[in-house]
């Protein structure tokens, strides 16, 4: 595969682990097949181990012969291997707790059983035929040292790729960059970044760690996931594209829908101001912001949105402008007199303080209309009436309003 980096999904596993996310198979068949159009090349798809109706959904993924790798998480312990033996699939993340409070309060182990463990079943993984990756829990908490031995033992024992795990979400980009950087230049395999976003770093800690060296990154949809969730793989994979110019191999036009099916699925609402998917990041008010736009459409737009199959869109609301204004009136069929103009950004700023949202094109055109129905009734009554706009502080004098 020639991409400069791997993007490896686990919406279907990690992203499901988000409070009272329940996929369907149904659901979960449809969003690999989702997936693997979008150009993801491997899914993390599920948890053997968790029992026979796990087995049977990933089963009938892997009777899908979809262009990806499908890879099962599995604990680093024998019968998760033999779950996921059962399920079919070519590839297992075995994960391993890698820092000392946990590989004690989880599995009574020290770093020497532990590294014993990774030997073992790593080997038995890769003698079963597996595409082995080892996951390291905790990877932000562990020994510097310990984490180099166990990249070290992974390899020697034929894993192919080591997960770097920010399970608590507590390093900052900062932190990534120097710890991915330091592991990279003693790593002889290829090295992942499993990022979580407690403290809203997901995103930035993976484009840290891609910097730093890493050439996979662990994502998912919408950042769906325990907590506070993961790294969002479409803002991954529009700032790769954007910032670095790098090479995914993620169709960008297929995220919004991708986004809206995950979304549906996990029966979660998606926030207007989502970075790349969400209903209004490609939508402008402000009337400085909307005149700059209509003269160039980057003056205030550093992601193209067709980059990522989406339209610009102008709405009117409080801090609109006359040109905002105009443009919208325009596409109904309207155009605005500009002695009309003050009068008509008074008016739509209080519309959209009364009903605390944005003014839609009908409404536009009936405050439009009925300004130039008062301005006429106005001119007919002739010199010397006076008709009093008291909230916009407009009025109509000597039949022309000002």
């Amino acid at each position: 595969m020639s991409r400069d980096v791997f993007l490896n999904d686990t919406t279907l596993r990690d992203g499901e682990q988000a409070p009272g996310v329940a996929f369907t198979t149904a659901e979960k068949l449809e969003l690999a097949e989702s997936l693997a159009a979008a150009g993801v090349p491997e899914i993390e798809i599920g948890t053997p181990i968790m029992g026979t109706e796990e087995i049977e959904t990933i089963r009938a993924a892997v009777a899908r012969r979809l262009p990806v790798r499908l890879m099962a998480w599995c604990r680093m312990k024998a019968r998760d291997l033999d779950a996921a033996i059962e399920s079919g699939v070519e590839a297992v993340n075995l994960s391993l707790p890698a820092s000392d409070i946990q590989l004690a309060a989880k599995l009574g182990l020290d770093q020497a059983g532990a590294l014993q463990l990774i030997e073992d079943m790593v080997k038995r993984a890769v003698a079963a035929g597996f595409f082995v990756a080892v996951g390291c829990e905790d990877a932000s908490r562990a020994d510097g040292d310990h984490l180099a031995r166990v990249i070290e033992t992974a390899a020697r024992a034929g894993a192919s790729r080591v997960r770097l795990a920010d399970t608590v979400g507590i390093l900052d980009p900062f932190s990534t960059f120097e710890l991915v950087a330091q592991l990279v230049a003693k790593s002889e395999i290829d090295l992942e970044f499993h990022a979580h976003n407690d403290l809203g770093l997901a995103g930035a800690n993976t484009l840290a760690a891609i910097r730093a060296g890493a050439r996979h990154a662990s994502v998912t949809v919408l950042g769906l996931g325990e907590r506070a969730g993961n790294a969002a793989l479409e803002e991954v994979a529009a700032a790769m594209a954007v910032i670095d110019g790098a090479d995914t191999g993620i169709e960008l036009t297929a995220l919004p829908d991708l986004a809206a099916q995950v979304a549906w699925a996990a029966r979660r609402q998606t926030a207007a101001s989502k970075p790349v998917v969400g209903a209004d990041v490609f939508t402008h008010e402000s009337g400085t912001h909307v005149a700059g736009l209509l003269k160039d459409s980057h003056a205030y737009q550093g992601l193209d949105p067709t980059l990522v199959g989406r339209c610009q869109r102008i709405v009117i609301g409080k801090h609109s402008g006359a040109t905002a204004i105009a443009r919208v009136l325009s596409e109904s069929g309207r155009d605005l007199d500009p002695d009309l103009a003050a009068a008509m950004v008074a008016r739509v700023r209080r519309k959209a303080a009364e009903t605390k949202s944005v003014v839609t094109a009908s409404q536009l055109v009936e405050l439009h209309d009925g300004m130039c129905s008062e301005a006429r009734l106005a001119n007919l009554a002739g010199p010397g009436q006076l008709v009093d706009e008291r909230a916009d502080t407009t009025v109509v004098r000597s039949g022309r309003m000002r």
